[in-house]
């Protein structure tokens, strides 16, 4: 005989994925991944933004070698390998800056974990320069209706896969210490203007050092100047991102950074 007992309404599917449960949804993209920074010890990040389509070095030079034989859009494969260029940087910086966290010896507490968007290009090589580093690191992905990526180096117990953007990125900016953003697109642009916004605004009361990677990309892609120039911003708030196209540079600046700002304060804090 079936079991006719109403279901909880905590069980429920249907009521679940309702509407009117959204609210409810809405706090589980918070409370369950702060039980799981709690658990690990995860105290703070270091969030690295970027395109999904940067290729590695590797996998350029194939696809140039591919295109070359006819098998391909030549100018696009060797933009790429230019591009690849970014890829390997953002691998350095993790893995320089994995080591150096792991060297603090913070009694138990993970201290400065890098942390991406959990997805390919840019996110994959800092992932992997973390993972190479033989360090914990953080992928917050998120749910689109295009076919679901692969990214091997984030930690399993920090694997996480959010359906509202806005919660994404809750957890990118609570958690941070510092970010670095290297070239890409709509997304990144939109992760980048958010967080200027929050530091420009005094909604983030923390200290948070932003490198913007890449300064050909950067000047040709959005123009600080002019928005200075027609009164939009404050000539100070350039200042708000550091710029360099090199590894050693962004490394140096942001230990520094974090020794001064942050070193003392763990934990998450707005």
């Amino acid at each position: 005989m079936a079991d006719k007992r109403p279901t909880h309404a905590y069980a429920s599917r249907s009521f679940l994925n309702s509407k009117e449960a959204r609210a409810l949804r809405i706090l589980a993209e918070y409370l369950e991944p702060k039980a799981r920074f709690e658990r690990l010890h995860v105290d703070d990040t270091i969030v690295f933004m970027g395109s999904a389509r940067t290729l590695s070095r590797e996998a350029a030079e194939a696809a140039l070698a591919q295109a070359d034989a006819g098998r391909g859009d030549v100018e696009q494969a060797r933009m790429n390998v230019r591009m690849s260029a970014y890829y390997e940087a953002a691998r350095e910086l993790a893995f320089r800056l994995t080591q150096w966290s792991k060297d603090l010896d913070p009694q138990g507490e993970r201290r400065f974990v890098v942390c991406t968007g959990g997805g390919p290009g840019i996110m994959e090589a800092a992932n992997r320069g973390a993972a190479e580093a033989r360090g914990m690191n953080v992928g917050l992905t998120i749910s689109l209706p295009t076919e679901e990526f692969d990214n091997r180096y984030v930690t399993r117990e920090l694997a996480f896969h959010f359906h509202y953007f806005f919660m994404r990125k809750f957890w990118f900016a609570y958690l941070a210490k510092a970010v670095i953003v290297f070239p890409g697109g709509y997304g990144t642009l939109d992760e980048l203007f958010e967080l200027l916004t929050l530091v420009q605004t005094r909604k983030l009361t923390k200290p948070m050092p932003i490198v913007l990677f890449g300064t050909e990309y950067w000047r040709g892609v959005v123009d600080f100047d002019a928005l200075v120039r027609h009164g939009m911003i404050g000539a100070a708030d350039v200042d708000l991102v550091y710029r360099t196209n090199s590894v050693d540079e962004a490394y140096d600046w942001i230990v520094r950074q974090l020794a001064e700002h942050a070193l003392g304060r763990p934990g998450a804090m707005l």
